[in-house]
């Protein structure tokens, strides 16, 4: 396909990879060049001394998707909150899973991107009264949980966690 399609320049999508917590920056900065741009947020909810802040955080942390012809990509590369724009080469397969990922958001259905921890890695939680703790990935329950082997002066113990409370080491 060239870049015109019935005298018109098409419209492609591109995934922004941004500078450090510059998503927000990046969306802004595209809304005032006139760019169609999108950063898929889901709500987080903190406890902060007995009170319930909710926040709205990047599903893709450090990405922004935006949609122009190509003719307008030097706009982009100007923006100071960005670190490299990727093309995407398919498209089609694009738009259809970029769609459901936002049909997905819409609902009331709690939706975060799964941390890629799977059976055997070692891990170290991050969060909640075992903070610092280091284990192995023992097995995955759905999504979300996660059977954590903890290994202490040689006996070992486990403890289901959400994979959101764990980081790679």
């Amino acid at each position: 396909m060239g870049q015109q399609a019935n005298g018109v320049s098409q419209l492609l999508w591109y995934v922004a990879h941004t500078r450090p917590r510059c998503e927000k920056k990046l969306l802004q900065f595209c809304e005032r060049e006139n760019l169609a741009a999108s950063l898929p947020c889901y709500k987080s909810a903190h406890k902060y001394r007995g009170k319930t802040m909710v926040f709205k955080k990047p599903l893709f942390p450090g990405y922004v998707f935006i949609e122009m012809p190509p003719l307008r990509r030097g706009v982009v590369l100007r923006s100071d909150h960005l670190a490299n724009l990727l093309e995407i080469t398919d498209q089609d397969l694009f738009v259809r899973q970029f769609g459901e990922v936002l049909r997905a958001l819409e609902t009331d259905l709690e939706i975060r991107l799964a941390p890629t921890i799977s059976e055997g890695l070692r891990v170290k939680i991050k969060s909640g009264p075992l903070r610092g703790v280091e284990g192995w990935v023992e097995k995955r329950y759905g999504l979300t949980t996660v059977l954590l082997r903890l290994d202490f002066i040689s006996q070992a113990a486990a403890v289901k966690m959400e994979a959101s409370d764990l980081e790679l080491i």
